[in-house]
């Protein structure tokens, strides 16, 4: 049985420093079969990237592979796409995300 969700959440959103560009590669024990390797540049990428890790990563994983500002602005959509015990928790997390910081060019 897969721990309750609430367990592997961040204290805070400072604690999602992932990658906001290039190519993420997934560990085994988060994808052992199917698509591992995700285009951060590609938004259906990350997208995936995103659903997949808040589905089965574990809290090592949420702070390697997520991005505040990335979370944040796929949140809308992404919400839709997973499953309601983790969309609340996370909904609760992020009640009321602060802006989106802005990107370095």
């Amino acid at each position: 049985m897969a721990p309750h969700p609430g367990k592997w959440r961040p204290g805070a959103a400072q604690d999602l420093p992932g990658p906001t560009h290039g190519t993420v590669d997934l560990p085994l024990h988060t994808v052992w079969s199917g698509r591992r390797s995700y285009g951060l540049e590609h938004p259906r990428s990350r997208m995936g990237l995103y659903r997949t890790v808040l589905a089965k990563g574990q809290r090592q994983d949420l702070t390697d592979f997520l991005n505040r500002d990335l979370l944040i602005e796929q949140w809308p959509v992404l919400r839709m796409l997973i499953s309601r015990p983790i969309r609340h928790m996370w909904d609760a997390a992020f009640s009321e995300p602060p802006p989106p910081r802005p990107r370095a060019v």
